[in-house]
């Protein structure tokens, strides 16, 4: 490995100080221009702590100017390096200093600070692109009250917070309340408005608008809708309420996350809010949902209490993604919701703390900080505020709740101020618990049972254990809150839910007063995330399907024996007949609710399995397990077909196309059936859905069978040509087929497909679309002949220079490549350190590949 590329100095989190100067006001004036915006700024300073005045500056930022209370400094009252600007003038206690630059928005490819997405001028500033539009202390730490002012001729002009004035060529605004920089957004386009009002619980009415292109107004509807029950629910369930005149959300084509959270002014990726019938997917519709909800409540877990500094992200995150999981929970199905969820987070979480890119909830070093907004601080941040709650209780969860708020308005926090508000609340002692944020990696949990016949008594003996993740080799016992159940023989529940609090490495808990051996049910609705090991035969798990009153343990029972069976497959074992019974009966209950029935019919995928194998001391084959799994699907399919079906059948919807749970649910159940029958019939149920569909969400199902049934180039073609100017539309296209095709022509697909005249690479959706695609095809990824790795990292040297995000964040699918064979191994090697020997690699691929090149 060429060690230029690790040579680079962390970020520490013992590192950390206060910054010397508060900012008391900042005034903002944009003259906007699409090669050369002028930015002026005022801000109003006051030392606190002795230290030099150090801004952050951009490359790209020209300094024209630099004056403290109106008087010109020279550039020998300052040093300019790397993205520093440190002033040696003398400094009043309370001056006001001012600075004149000019910026490029059309050559920000990056697209971090403001930029250009097809004319229209956008801003995106977290992590750290504030420093990109003008010199500041861009740190989270710092926060400020803003008043922008935006010269331009385009018609409609956007910031934080309130407008104050508003005329043609000019528009002011004025944010009342404290925020870091990371949280500036400006907006100026050609936009059309879908507008609403909302009456906040203490009276107050608020100005609702959803900013879309021209055309796009007719798929806004569910967004707005989206931000409505979001504003109702978080005041019901949290006593949160809006805080200012209007709430404004604008959908961007070019961004590289889901949504931003700015003060009054939500920035989102267009997937996120356009939405309709003809265009979307039951999926799409959930996730913007979600993400609004997300985003709108970020305004009080985010913004009006931020984090300290990069290092507690996840305490604005975690605790974010856990409200909007609460919300999605509420508007949907819970079981279902919690089911995904977990599916989430072991596909991506725990990959991250078995591989080399595992760190803590709260890292303690980073190089690039946009290397850091993963799966860990978002997804096992969540489960970690879950498991708070499980531990104190509802009530008292909100007690605690309300305590942070109160305590911390205004503030930037760190995870021992949130802690200490539990601990206050509650009482209890929560050192422990801390494990949790500060140690990576996922616990092992062990069960065993000793059953005392005699004395009527069962005794559960947990162990617990975390593998060594990098710079930590042994982990402390953590606590862990362990929700079981007990039922009996006739599977009639004869202990409820009960919360069993681990605390030690080994520990017992005992059921007295059992009139026969009773089935646990352990783990109930994932109440850690650990990873569960018992041993349990095929018949108990077939059990646990049957009657386990516990909706995530049940599809869990229904999970297992579907993976044991792929195991066994592959090892060269028939289908297990227990497994296939299970899924029998489970398609004769149509008292389930249909979206749960469509999980529990839903295969564990291919990662998940070579995860299993490599988990149990083998190498996996990406290979064997894709025809195990291929096998698996058919054997199912032909025992159960006349079942099939009749779930197919019975599961048509009439009437208007409505995204609400209950439909959303019967379709994804037929689609369910629709896939497994797909390996039966040659693509025949597939090829008609795709001729009678009436939305997006069963055509685009239909397209993925057909494919993956190697029969489809006819709709394929027919595809493209109906919606080649609907923009998310053609993501989707250019993902379904490298993600669907059969694994030994997905990559030649996808190459032919990176060639096409409508992949404009530069645009994040799309790249990440085709990328993406071909990354989610296991066996294609991991082509024998490195051909997956050799397309991956070519993509990832275009991108880099042009957009060093979107390129390290695609990186990740290089994470596991050590637990293959020594032929992958080194045709996956040979990829990354092809991209580290090349020059002017940014720092945030490098870093990246940096971690997963040296894995152990």
């Amino acid at each position: 490995m060429p060690a230029a590329q690790s040579q680079q100095t962390p970020h520490l989190l013992a590192d950390y100080r206060p910054y010397p100067f508060e900012i008391r006001q900042v005034r903002l004036d944009f003259a906007l221009d699409p090669k050369a915006t002028v930015v002026q700024a005022a801000l109003d300073m006051e030392r606190v702590l002795a230290g030099d005045l150090v801004l952050d500056i951009g490359a790209g930022v020209i300094l024209h100017r630099l004056a403290v209370d109106g008087v010109d400094l020279t550039p020998a009252d300052w040093t300019r390096a790397a993205e520093t600007l440190t002033i040696h003038a003398a400094l009043p206690a309370r001056f006001t200093l001012q600075s004149e630059v000019t910026i490029d928005p059309s050559a920000n490819t990056a697209f971090e600070g403001l930029y250009l997405s097809n004319g229209m001028f956008c801003t995106q500033c977290e992590a750290e692109g504030f420093r990109h539009i003008t010199p500041y202390p861009d740190r989270p730490d710092v926060m400020a009250p803003f008043e922008v002012t935006i010269h331009s001729d385009l018609p409609v002009l956007l910031s934080n917070g309130n407008p104050l004035r508003e005329e043609p060529g000019l528009a002011v605004w004025q944010d009342p309340w404290k925020k870091p920089a990371y949280l500036f957004a400006l907006v100026a386009g050609d936009l059309r408005a879908v507008s609403g009002e909302f009456t906040t619980m203490s009276g107050q009415s608020v100005d609702l608008n959803v900013w879309v292109r021209p055309g796009d107004e007719p798929r806004a509807g569910y967004a707005l809708d989206s931000l409505i029950r979001s504003m109702k629910w978080d005041e019901e369930a949290y006593g949160r309420e809006y805080d200012l005149d209007v709430f404004n959300i604008v959908a961007v084509d070019d961004f590289n996350m889901g949504a931003m959270e700015n003060k009054g002014l939500n920035i989102f990726n267009s997937k996120l809010v356009l939405a309709s019938p003809e265009t979307a997917t039951d999926g799409d519709y959930e996730r913007i949902e979600g993400v609004i909800g997300h985003e709108y409540f970020h305004n009080w877990t985010g913004n009006r209490i931020t984090c300290r500094d990069w290092f507690q992200l996840c305490l604005k995150e975690g605790l974010t993604v856990f409200r909007d999981q609460q919300f999605t929970a509420d508007m949907r199905s819970a079981p279902v919701k919690r089911i995904n969820d977990v599916l989430t987070l072991r596909a991506r979480q725990f990959r991250e703390d078995q591989g080399p890119l595992a760190h803590p909830v709260r890292p303690e070093s980073y190089i690039e900080i946009n290397n850091f907004y993963t799966a860990t601080v978002y997804e096992k941040g969540a489960e970690v505020i879950g498991m708070l709650k499980t531990l104190i209780g509802d009530d008292s969860y909100r007690r605690a709740l309300d305590l942070y708020f109160d305590r911390h308005d205004g503030d930037a926090a760190t995870i021992e101020d949130w802690l200490k508000v539990f601990e206050d609340a509650t009482g209890r002692d929560l050192t422990q618990f801390k494990r949790w944020y500060t140690d990576a990696g996922t616990p092992i949990l062990t069960m065993t049972e000793d059953w005392d016949a005699d004395a009527g008594r069962l005794t559960l003996r947990f162990t617990q254990s975390t593998p060594p993740t990098p710079g930590q080799q042994d982990k402390p016992a953590r606590v862990i809150p362990i929700a079981v159940g007990l039922l009996s023989p006739n599977g009639d529940e004869v202990v409820p839910t009960t919360v069993l609090e681990m605390t030690e490495a080994a520990q017992d808990f005992t059921f007295d007063g059992l009139a026969t051996r009773p089935m646990v049910s352990a783990l109930r609705g994932f109440s850690a995330p650990v990873v569960l090991k018992r041993d349990l035969s095929a018949s108990d798990r077939a059990f646990l399907l049957a009657h386990d009153t516990d909706p995530f343990a049940r599809w869990e029972a229904a999970r297992e024996l579907a993976r044991d069976t792929l195991l066994a497959m592959i090892r060269g074992a028939a289908p297990d007949a227990e497994y296939l019974a299970a899924i029998g009966r489970l398609l004769a209950d149509p008292a389930l609710d249909p979206a749960y029935r469509a999980l529990c019919l839903k295969l564990p995928a291919e990662e998940e399995i070579a995860t299993a194998v490599s988990d149990a001391g083998g190498v996996p084959d990406p290979d064997a397990i894709h025809a195990a799994r291929e096998a698996l699907a058919s054997e199912i399919a032909r025992s159960h077909q006349s079942a099939l079906e009749a779930v197919y059948q019975d599961s048509v919807l009439t009437g208007s196309f409505s995204p609400d749970a209950d439909s959303a649910g019967k379709r994804s159940l037929r689609l369910a059936a629709l896939g497994l029958l797909n390996h039966i019939d040659g693509g025949e149920h597939a090829a008609a859905l795709y001729a009678s569909a009436n939305n997006m969400t069963e055509r685009a199902a239909a397209l993925a069978a057909l494919i993956a049934a190697g029969r489809g180039d006819t709709e394929v073609k027919a595809f493209y040509n109906e919606f080649k100017n609907v923009r998310l539309v053609i993501d989707m296209w250019f993902m379904l087929q490298p993600l669907n095709t059969e694994p030994a022509q997905a990559v030649a697909v996808a190459r032919g497909l990176a060639a096409h005249p409508d992949f404009d690479w530069k645009n994040p959706n799309r790249f990440r679309a085709l990328i993406g695609g071909l990354t989610a095809n296991h066996a294609a990824f991991h082509a024998a002949d490195g051909s997956g790795y050799d397309f991956l990292a070519d993509w990832l040297l275009k991108m880099d220079p042009l957009n060093p995000q979107i390129a390290a964040r695609m990186s990740s699918a290089f994470d596991s490549w050590r637990k293959y064979d020594p032929a992958r191994q080194e045709k996956a090697r040979a990829a990354l350190d092809r991209i580290l020997a090349t020059p002017k690699l940014s720092k945030n691929l490098s870093e990246m590949v940096t971690r997963i090149r040296n894995a152990a």
